[in-house]
């Protein structure tokens, strides 16, 4: 099939992008590397008016240390992420989930904004941005907003971004000294989604004891989450086979898992304990330089 018609712009600046998105609302789509968008308009399940493609927006694609923090342009593509010299020395965990997605085609145009934006359930970047405690951007002819990882995945394909707002930067914080991240994931064959991913980033002490812990899941529910009950369990005591296993059952406590063609609920469940506990026992090695 092909997409039914609609109108296109492509303007240079952000600020142009800006008005356009207010001007038409809720009748035109953002396009950034057209790996989501595009496939939806060809099914005709997304059928714009408008399409503004931000694609030719000069500055969106950058990435650099700041204050803390490692800032990355929302026009920043997966293959840029998974080779950034800089990601990988100072945010090892968005470089492993970048070079997790889809083939390379896909990591070649889709961008970290985008997908974002985009809020699929079953993404890989979500559950890493979770776990990172990372920091979207979102711009708007009014300014600019900062909302929290926590709060901006709302719900399948649904995020916290407003009518006329464009997710312009993500903000990672720099990881601590005697931090160990880990992304796993059980990859659907064909599209290479998420049937459960696991991202954990974790903080030990010189005892060894956890001293910091989060755990950020996607492909198990409508949305990608924290599992808080993994982290409680984690907090503050000595890592043991017995305990990681025990915490990481927890992985699904609570959640309204998905069921479909590609696995059941109960499936995605027991995989979320199995990979959530596979992730902190890689991360838990990375703390002291061991293990890839």
């Amino acid at each position: 099939m092909i997409p039914l018609p609609f109108e296109y712009f492509a303007p240079k600046t952000l600020e142009e992008a800006l008005r356009l998105v207010e001007r038409h609302g809720d009748e035109a789509k953002i396009l950034a590397g057209g790996q989501s968008l595009l496939p939806l308009m060809k099914l005709r399940l997304a059928a714009p008016r408008f399409v503004i493609d931000i694609g030719r927006l000069r500055g969106l694609s950058y990435i650099r240390e700041e204050s803390g923090h490692i800032l990355i342009g929302a026009m920043t593509t997966h293959t840029e992420i998974a080779e950034s010299e800089l990601v990988r020395a100072r945010c090892p965990l968005l470089a492993e989930a970048a070079e997790a997605i889809g083939d390379t085609q896909v990591r070649n145009r889709g961008t970290l904004g985008g997908s974002l934006a985009h809020a699929d359930p079953a993404a890989d970047y979500p559950a890493a941005i979770l776990a990172l405690g990372a920091e979207m951007v979102a711009s708007s002819t009014a300014g600019v907003r900062t909302i929290s990882a926590r709060k901006f995945f709302v719900d399948m394909l649904t995020t916290q971004l407003r009518p006329g707002e464009i997710l312009s930067q993500v903000r990672v914080p720099v990881l601590a000294a005697r931090t160990g991240t880990a992304y796993v994931k059980l990859p659907q064959p064909a599209s290479g989604f998420a049937i459960v991913g696991a991202a954990v980033v974790v903080t030990c002490g010189k005892a060894g004891k956890i001293a910091s812990v989060s755990v950020g899941l996607t492909g198990v529910s409508p949305k990608a989450y924290r599992a808080d009950a993994v982290e409680k369990a984690l907090l503050g005591k000595q890592p043991t086979p017995k305990l990681l296993r025990e915490a990481a059952g927890n992985a699904a406590a609570d959640v309204d898992a998905l069921s479909d063609l590609h696995a059941s609920a109960e499936y995605r469940r027991e995989m979320a304990a199995v990979l959530t506990r596979r992730a902190i026992e890689r991360a838990l090695k990375r703390v002291n330089g061991k293990g890839a």
